[in-house]
This record gives C-alpha cells, structure tokens and sequence, in this order.
C-alpha cells in the first residue's frame, strides 16, 4: 500500500548533506531516468532552472537526504530523462519511493501555488522551521492542503457494495468515496454521501484505516458499514453504477493495490 517508509524521518530545515536525491516535478509529474526510472543526481539537475526558493526539504532515508522542488516548463537534463506521472508507476517503483514520492508532490504544489497571498497578492514569506507561508502584508498564512475524505464499504449480509465513479481515473468497481463538507464530522460525511450517491442509509459505522493519496491532496479515512435500508439510485453525476457483489457473483477488476480501497475490499471480501 501506498505509505510513507516506517524509516523515513521527515525534516523542515534544509540539510548539507553528501548523499542528496531530488524529487523534480513539473504539473504532477516525476522527473526520472527513462532507463531505470531513478531520480537525477545532483549533476545531472545542475543545468535546470531550480532556483533555492522552488525547492523545499523532504527528509532522511535509508541515509539518503530527500528534497523537492518544481519547474515551471518540462525542462530535462536531456533525452534520457523524462516526467513521469505516479499513477503510472503504481506497481512498478516501490511502494515506499512512491509513498514518498506522493508527500514529495503535495509539498510543492502548496509550495507552488501559495508564492502570493490569496487575501491582498503580497508576496508571501517562508516561516523558518514550520511549513507556513506567512503574508507580511495582511499576516494571512497557509499551511499545506490536506483534504480529508471518506471511503465506506457497505455490507448487506454476505455481500459488499461495490460502485465505479463517474470521474474514477481507473473505470473500477471500488468502495464509495467523497470529500468532507466544512463542519462535518467523518460519520456524519458517510452517512450524508452513502444517501446521495446510492439511495441508502446505513448503520453501524467501524473505523478501518486511513491513507494519504497526493490526487492531489486527499487523506482517505476508510470505513466498513452495514446495510440499513433503501434501494440503490444512482446519482449518475457522480456514480455510473453500483451494485452489491457476493460470493457466486463474477467481481470486476478492484482498485490498484496501492490503495487503502484495495485492502479495504480484500479483508472484507465475501468468502465461502
């Protein structure tokens, strides 16, 4: 599953360090070498526009010190390197170089995307030791975006509840999903999508886990749910079909196995 490393140790104040590995992105997309799919070295990203202010401390692994930083334009060191995006290095990189990858990516896009205030257009500042830019004008602040979402398997006796989204990258069949409203709590979040999208209610809410997932900058808090009553009626803006899958049933193709909706569909899966 898509994690960051037990090992990794997260750090905010730049290091000098001989052993360094940067995580270049241009609109979501990974700076690799083709060949390997291995990040530049530091002499092969000398002759790219990174200028100090576009690239932001990661942290340490495996004695290896990780930053990250942006580009503007799909500039590369030369033909045998390229951008790559993550989703299509799902199952091929390691699941914890992804893992890392993934914080790598939220981190510059708030880095990217908060260079002025959104209050007054005052270029904003940097705190020093916190991930905080602050307005000097106004004294507006903006922190790294983290948007929480629900995810619920619903089980009516043997059976699970399985939908593809109407917008799903994947076209799978995979457990609801949906952003958090401001002022809702996560259960309060399942119960009022579960209605919206399918037409049910459900009851006995239990807590499963939960994932960061950098598309772009979600936080998935999964949930199993029984069955409590309704018919299921789509709302097809968001849910092309749903259906209860059970042990005689054909199952389509489940969610990558990157995802907390894999491990959530597999330790619940209906068994003989």
């Amino acid at each position: 599953m898509l994690h960051t490393p037990a090992t990794f140790t997260p750090l905010i104040r730049p290091q000098n360090h001989d052993e360094v590995l940067t995580f270049v992105f241009h609109r979501g997309e990974l700076l690799l070498r083709n060949s390997d799919l291995s990040l530049p070295d530091a002499a092969a990203l000398a002759g790219l526009p990174l200028t100090p202010q576009r690239i932001h401390p990661l942290g340490l692994w495996e004695h290896r010190y990780y930053q990250a930083a942006w580009l503007d334009e799909a500039v590369t060191p030369g033909p045998e390197f390229g951008f790559h995006g993550l989703r299509s290095l799902f199952g091929v990189l390691d699941d914890s170089f992804l893992g890392l990858a993934g914080r790598a990516v939220q981190l510059v896009e708030w880095a990217r995307t908060h260079r002025f205030c959104g209050a007054c257009a005052t270029p904003l500042q940097l705190l020093e030791g916190e991930r905080c830019f602050r307005c000097p004008n106004c004294g507006h602040s903006a922190y790294p975006r983290i948007s929480p979402a629900m995810m619920v398997l619903v089980r009516k006796g043997d059976e699970v509840l399985l939908a593809m989204h109407t917008n799903s990258p994947y076209k799978r069949y995979t457990a609801l999903a949906g952003f958090l409203e401001a002022g809702e709590s996560v259960e309060e979040a399942i119960h009022r999508e579960v209605f919206e999208e399918v037409g049910l209610r459900v009851h006995n809410l239990q807590y499963f886990g939960s994932q960061s997932w950098p598309f772009p900058h979600s936080l998935m808090i999964a949930y199993t749910a029984d069955y409590l009553d309704g018919e299921i009626r789509l709302d097809q803006s968001e849910i092309a079909d749903a259906r209860w899958f059970g042990v005689d049933d054909e199952w389509p193709d489940l969610p990558v196995k990157v995802s907390i909706a894999a491990r959530l569909i597999d330790a619940h899966r209906p068994k003989r």
